[in-house]
């Protein structure tokens, strides 16, 4: 009786001792990140008509799939535009402004959305969408220089994730039950609402900071006025592993879902829950990873190279299909992999940006993933219609293998360089 007692006792400690490192980790972050947080959780879980925008298209407006397809394609040509001009407004305007005025933009146009209904008016209706929705995340990422300490940075963009984890998880659920109870025309409002309100919280709770003073960022820009990022070599190896690991990644988007089905006969819900397990994973795992990570000190090329790794790997499980359960495996091994680098490759983007042009390499930075948004269901299916699944899976692993090079190429110019640091 005593051991069992005993037993107990030393879980109940190890398990308070893992929730308090859980909770350490959170530490030190200021007030304004925290705000941020809830404000992009707001907005995520708002976000909900995203993910049933096909189903709306192909059921409720009676579009062929080849024309949801086509219309959907907007999404990356739009975020791609947004992601570059919302790096330009934030060197010339700021963060805070860009911030504020996509938001509220977004919400108004969420709105409008439902009154559209023609398919070339939808195609430029989703594209001006992602275009002012997307200005938000290269001035996002800015904003986070300016309102944390250098060595919390890291953590700062991990919370951020964490936020939109779980807007990610809650909003398509709450989505769902609101289609089944009150159509489609609700998720529109509420999309809308929750950007404005999203606006509103943001300006209450978030004091307006700028990242450097007028007379620092007008020296720093006539210093460097001819200044391209082309030049910089080491941040454009740096884009390529992003663009890379943005081809693997978006695996879980476009064709894994079908994959689903076609392999294993699974259905949307087995779809879902493998998802949720994306989002729990990160919600649990990710901030004491990123605490203990930034304690060890490994340099960023390090990180970018075990993710590389992992998440190219984790499709090598997918040549072995025999059984559905390694579908489990492969996100458990690909999640793994994103919470390694992810958060740190914000952090380097912006370690590597020159005073006064922070927003344009924060926009070069999400454009990276823009155009694998893009590239990546265009090639992917493709390759799946004329040589099958197996050999997307290869080429995704490949995929991985280039970056790993591409990591150990960016470590060696650094190095010869000195000038790296791995906060």
């Amino acid at each position: 009786m005593l051991k069992y007692l005993f037993r107990g006792f030393t879980f109940k400690l190890s398990m308070k001792n893992i929730y308090l490192k859980y909770i350490s980790s959170f530490k030190g972050l200021s007030k304004e990140i925290w705000f941020l947080a809830f404000v992009t959780f707001i907005n995520r879980a708002g976000t909900m008509v995203l993910p049933f925008l096909s189903r709306y298209l192909n059921e409720e407006l009676k579009f062929t799939l080849e024309d949801v397809g086509i219309i959907l394609s907007f999404f990356g040509v739009g975020s791609l535009v947004g992601h570059y001009l919302g790096g330009k407004l934030t060197d010339k305007i700021g963060f805070y402004n860009v911030m504020s005025r996509s938001l509220f933009t977004t919400g108004i146009l969420f709105i409008a959305l439902q009154f559209v209904t023609t398919f070339w008016a939808l195609c430029f209706a989703v594209f001006f969408i992602m275009s002012i929705a997307d200005m938000f995340r290269p001035a996002l990422f800015v904003s986070l220089k300016a309102y944390s300490k250098p060595e919390n940075q890291t953590r700062s963009l991990a919370l951020i994730r964490l936020a939109i984890n779980l807007g990610f998880i809650f909003g398509p659920m709450i989505g769902g039950l609101l289609i089944v109870s009150k159509g489609y025309d609700a998720l529109f409002w509420i999309d809308g609402i929750t950007c404005i309100l999203a606006t509103l919280l943001f300006v209450l709770l978030v004091k307006k900071k700028d990242l450097h003073s007028h007379s620092e960022k007008k020296e720093a820009l006539s210093k460097d006025k001819n200044f391209r990022i082309l030049q910089d070599k080491p941040y454009l190896v740096f884009l390529g592993i992003s663009f890379l690991m943005g081809m693997i990644f978006m695996q879980l988007f476009f064709t894994m879902p079908t994959y689903h089905f076609k392999q294993f006969g699974l259905s949307e819900d087995y779809t879902g829950l493998l998802m949720l397990l994306n989002g729990v994973l990160i919600v649990l795992i990710e901030m004491p990873l990123v605490a203990w990570i930034e304690k060890k000190k490994f340099p960023h090329p390090k990180l970018f190279l075990y993710s590389s790794f992992l998440m190219g790997f984790s499709f090598v499980f997918l040549l072995f299909d025999n059984f559905w359960q390694i579908l489990i495996f492969q996100m458990f091994v690909i999640t793994v992999g994103e919470m390694i680098s992810f958060p740190f490759t914000n952090t380097f983007a912006m370690n590597q940006a020159k005073k006064g042009y922070e927003g344009k390499y924060m926009a070069w930075y999400s454009i990276s993933f823009s155009f694998a948004h893009i590239l990546c269901p265009i090639l992917s299916f493709a390759i799946i219609d004329k040589f099958g699944y197996k050999t997307n899976w290869s080429l995704t692993a490949i995929y991985g293998l280039i970056a790993m090079l591409l990591s150990v190429w960016l470590y060696r110019i650094l190095k010869n360089k000195t000038t790296f640091t791995t906060d």
